[in-house]
């Protein structure tokens, strides 16, 4: 089966290099286990109702429906996994600051990952609007033929919010860092971290932008081509081949 899922890539600027906050996977996770990713998950069911959470959205002009879900989906895990949310008071143009954040993080965020409570209803509460309009898409991948778990997923960059202070969950990760992309494949090489072949790929082209205005500029002028990797088994391992225009 085919799971739809969201990904989305937090930048902000560092001492040298702009930076990508990444999360790590426990060793007992079904996917991606002890790996260093980025947050994100599968699309629920209820972000792809789109009419009950269109009046807490900021949605940008001509994106689809599925468009529209996956940026929901991604801004949901982003607030679970990475303590940001992506979100402003409605009818203000500014994300809400660091306090504030961590003042709904604290009602809502355990609330949220259980279940319990939906995007739609934190929104009504606090008077929020989800900022659907921040996230520029970046890449799509879906996972080889053959695999026993396959997903669907769309990756986003986003701005992280200067006030807000990124932190894993300490529910599904264990650990989660500030890296640079060059520094993140560095540190893999040298086995600081394990990295999976999709999440390399997609760091080597975040690290072809010289700052966080070029990676946007970037991902807003290339097409976006859904990547299924063919897996080639030779000794030692397997070669994954990507089309050749995936950027």
């Amino acid at each position: 089966m085919l799971s739809k899922a969201a990904t989305v890539l937090l930048l902000r600027d560092g001492d040298d290099e702009f930076e990508v906050f990444m999360v790590k996977r426990p060793a007992e996770s079904a996917g991606f286990a002890n790996a260093l990713v980025f947050p994100g998950g599968r699309l629920d069911d209820v972000d792809a109702q789109i009419d009950a959470m269109a009046p807490w959205c900021r949605r940008p002009a001509g994106i689809s429906d599925d468009d529209m879900a996956h940026r929901i989906c991604g801004i949901r895990e982003t607030f679970e996994e990475a303590c940001i949310l992506l979100a402003r008071q409605r009818g203000k143009d500014t994300i809400i600051g660091g306090e504030q954040a961590a003042q709904i993080t604290h009602r809502y965020r355990k609330r949220l990952h259980s279940g319990e409570i939906g995007l739609a209803e934190i929104a009504q509460r606090e008077d929020l609007e989800f900022a659907c309009d921040l996230l520029v898409p970046f890449a799509h991948w879906i996972t080889p033929e053959g695999r026993p778990r396959r997903f669907d997923t769309r990756f986003f960059l986003a701005p992280a919010p200067a006030e807000q202070i990124a932190a894993h969950d300490d529910i599904e990760l264990v650990e989660s860092t500030w890296t640079s992309p060059a520094r993140a494949i560095a540190d893999a090489d040298a086995g600081l971290w394990t990295v999976v072949f999709v999440t390399r790929a997609n760091l080597l082209k975040l690290a072809d932008a010289g700052s966080i205005p070029e990676a946007f500029a970037r991902a807003q002028a290339a097409p976006i081509v859904a990547i299924s990797p063919s897996v080639e088994r030779v000794e030692g391992g397997s070669i994954f081949r990507i089309p050749a225009n995936a950027g």
